[in-house]
Order: structure tokens, then sequence, then C-alpha cells
């Protein structure tokens, strides 16, 4: 892959990475709610599901996604739940950023990695995202170097900002001020999730 290539790739994959949407919320509310440790798990867990789909669009199947409509609309649905269950969780501060800074409560680092991955994994318009970025690369992943940097661009460029997304809202200025408006974070949390639940089924 020349040097050119690569960084159309870098640039798609991190105006893709820095687009605000449900990873940005569950990475902000692990982050806020349990520390910079549970952001970070969080955010290199998304970056994992995000690989996955990079390998899928790679071995063709995320074609095979497009091309299957049941399979589609399963995952669409499936991805929609799980947004509306974030979101209704977050409106009603159960295991919330209010909830657990009141509490002192602190979510296992096992469950901030499986909120960050399934966001990532159950996010149907990230294999569309995949399938439409790789077609353009991906006759230069005819070698294995060329696959592993293919893949290994989304899932270090996600990790990363989601990463620095991680240490800023863990510095102890945000956190003393994000503690006075904890229950609002959580109700606007639950909003902007639902919000984008209902847009994907009405996509």
């Amino acid at each position: 892959m020349t040097l050119a290539a690569w960084f159309s790739l870098f640039t798609v994959t991190l105006i893709g990475a820095m687009s605000p949407g449900p990873s940005l919320a569950v990475v902000a509310k692990h982050t806020l709610a349990n520390g910079r440790r549970a952001g970070i798990i969080t955010a290199w867990s998304h970056a994992s599901g995000l690989a996955v789909y990079a390998l899928l669009s790679l071995t063709g199947l995320a074609l095979m996604l497009q091309q299957s409509p049941r399979l589609f609309t399963a995952i669409t649905y499936g991805g929609a739940a799980y947004l509306a269950w974030l979101g209704l969780t977050a409106l009603t501060a159960r295991q919330g950023v209010a909830a657990a800074l009141k509490a002192g409560n602190r979510t296992s680092w096992a469950t901030c990695a499986r909120e960050g991955v399934l966001i990532s994994l159950l996010n149907p318009k990230i294999a569309l995202f995949f399938l439409a970025l790789f077609s353009q690369f991906i006759h230069l992943a005819q070698s294995l170097s060329g696959k592993a940097v293919i893949v290994a661009t989304p899932f270090l460029l996600d990790g990363l900002w989601y990463t620095f997304i991680a240490l800023v809202l863990s510095h102890s200025s945000v956190v003393s001020k994000i503690k006075q408006h904890a229950l609002l974070l959580d109700r606007l949390t639950g909003i902007v999730l639902l919000g984008l639940a209902a847009r994907v089924i009405l996509a």
C-alpha cells in the first residue's frame, strides 16, 4: 500500500471515528461513572468491534450482509433495541452516571468491555461504512501486510480517539463539574440514545 493510499484510508477512518453517535455516549458514560481506566477499556473494546467488521469486509461477509435483507434487518433491530435499552437505563438513572456517582459504585471492567464491543458490533451502519470504505481499498489488500494495515488502521485510530476522549473526560476539573450536573447528563444521554434508536428504525 502506498503512503498516499494509506493517508486516504487514515483520513476517512478518522472522520468516521470522530463522528458523534452512540459510541461516544457509551465511552463518556463509563468514563464519567467509573473512571479513566473504564473509559479506556470501553474505547479499545469498541475499537475491537471495528476490527471485526474490517476483517469481515475483507472476507466479503459485509457484502453478504448487504445482500441479505433479513440478516441486515435483524441486526438493525437488534442494534436499535440495544440503544433503546441503554437510553432507558440512563433516563431512569439505573446504572447511569448519576446513580454511580451517588452510590460510589463501579461498573465492572467486563461490563465496560461488553458494552463497548456491542455498541460497535450491533450498529449495522458501521458494517455499511466499512463496505463503502473498503471497496476503495480492497485491491490493496492482496498481501498479508496490506490486509494487516487495513485492519490495524481503523482499530488504532478508533481506540486512540476514544482513549483521548476518556482522558479528557476523566480530568479532575471535568469530573467535578460533571458531578454537579450528573442527573442532567443521564437524561440527555438517554434522550440521545433513544433518538438514535428511533433513527436506526426509521431510516
